[in-house]
């Protein structure tokens, strides 16, 4: 296992953004490109027709509340994972970062071909606490639309592909622990009803379709031997 790379982030300048030790700052311009096309997408107006993505194994999936804890946690698991690699390791973050590029754009050309939506809320929750009225709140704000492939499942596997050979976390231990919350992510979209069975396998093709790629790459960039650089001021 190599040494992590740490660029010296004081020596940042605009002038250096480009030098090998801080180029894959870049790679963030991604996400202002995605949320606006995402943005577009979903509050636009532009598209008129939504196919319904559903199966059978829906119907089996009781709705359960408790759910949303590990799907929120998505947000930390997913910032979390970018931040720290960032910083502390950034040939991960690149394979992170590219994973997510890869996936995640893939994904919005097949919602803007292939507009999805699902029809799986529960019309009454079957409780009434805390966490069945934050689902309903939550509902009111997050959309039913652009579901297949689940851009959940993609970011939680991202996870997992970024932290796999990350320092510390290249551990049999961390390895585990990140497998089983990336599936407990995966499996949660089911059960608070914001994804079909079909949009969880939809990502997890893509995903392992995506790895290859993503590793290939790492490896042809990132060899072994790489140890951390400096810009040039």
């Amino acid at each position: 296992m190599s040494e992590p790379v740490r660029p010296d982030y004081r020596r940042l300048r605009f002038s250096n953004v480009t030098d090998p030790a801080y180029r894959h700052i870049l790679l963030l311009l991604y996400w202002p490109v995605h949320g606006l096309v995402f943005l577009l997408l979903e509050r636009g107006g532009l598209i008129r027709q939504y196919y319904t993505v559903q199966c059978a194994l829906d119907g089996r999936i009781p709705f359960n509340e408790w759910f949303f804890i590990p799907y929120l946690f998505w947000f930390v698991y997913l910032a979390g994972a970018l931040v720290l690699t960032f910083f502390y390791d950034v040939p991960s973050f690149r394979r992170m970062m590219r994973f997510i590029i890869l996936t995640y754009g893939i994904t919005l050309v097949i919602y803007i071909l292939w507009p999805t939506r699902q029809l799986l809320r529960p019309a009454v929750f079957p409780r009434d606490n805390p966490l069945t009225r934050f689902a309903a709140w939550f509902y009111t704000f997050d959309t039913n639309t652009n579901v297949c492939p689940s851009i959940h499942v993609l970011g939680a596997v991202a996870v997992s592909v970024g932290l796999w050979d990350c320092g510390r976390f290249a551990r049999p231990g961390w390895r585990l622990a990140f497998g089983a919350m990336t599936a407990l992510i995966c499996v949660s979209t089911l059960f608070v009803k914001q994804h079909s069975v079909l949009d969880v396998l939809a990502a997890a093709g893509l995903s392992a379709l995506a790895m290859p790629l993503v590793t290939a790459a790492a490896r042809r960039r990132s060899p072994p031997s790489e140890k951390p650089v400096t810009a040039r001021r």
